[in-house]
């Protein structure tokens, strides 16, 4: 019968690697449910970043444009020397035609005309009074009126010609006495002037005859 021999220092080192074994287990399952794990693998490798890079679309470039055409620059040709021989006849024609034209001066302007400032004449100082060529028996009646008369003087106011009726004062009885009034102040009237001076002249007035109270 052999002896059974134990092995102390063989035991001892099994059940160290055994426990050791046992105890990374339980800590690898405890850092994995307390989320252990996954922090020391963030330290060892860090996580990767993504970035999103776009993508340049390249633009379509216009064609080149076409290369210039060049144009041939026009030919010039000189004209030929053309010579024109005049006649000496018709040079000298046209000479004399030239002088002989007579240069026609323009009319002088027309001389301005004076025009005269003419007044016309009437009743002058002392002339007779209506009250003395009064017709009796219109005054009887009542009647009155305007009658007028045209008259014509020289320079001195005397009458050149008997007076005339221009405007009848509808009575004539009125109108004889305005007729005789007229007549009767040859000399007493006030001249027509022109340019301030008296001149012969033809006017009319009027000579009303009105009742006085």
């Amino acid at each position: 019968m052999a002896a059974y021999v134990h092995d102390s220092n063989f035991f001892t080192r099994r059940t160290v690697v055994l426990f050791a074994i046992v105890g990374l287990h339980i800590l690898i399952a405890w850092a994995l449910a307390t989320g252990l794990a996954r922090r020391a693998i963030e330290l060892v490798a860090p996580p990767l970043q993504t970035a999103v890079i776009d993508e340049v679309k390249q633009q379509d470039q216009p064609p080149p444009p076409p290369p210039p055409q060049m144009e041939r620059p026009p030919v010039e040709v000189p004209p030929p020397d053309v010579q024109i021989d005049m006649p000496v006849e018709t040079q000298t024609t046209a000479i004399q035609d030239t002088t002989n034209q007579h240069v026609v001066a323009p009319p002088p302007p027309p001389v301005p005309t004076h025009q005269a400032v003419r007044v016309a004449g009437g009743p002058g100082k002392n002339f007779p009074s209506t009250d003395d060529y009064y017709p009796s028996a219109s005054a009887r009646l009542g009647e009155s009126g305007t009658a007028t008369v045209h008259v014509c003087t020289d320079t001195k106011g005397k009458l050149t010609e008997d007076p005339k009726l221009e405007t009848t004062s509808g009575i004539s009885r009125l109108d004889e006495g305005a007729l005789k009034l007229a007549k009767a102040a040859s000399g007493r009237y006030k001249p027509a002037t022109e340019d301030g001076n008296p001149v012969a002249g033809c006017f009319g007035f009027r000579i009303k005859f009105q009742l006085r109270n």
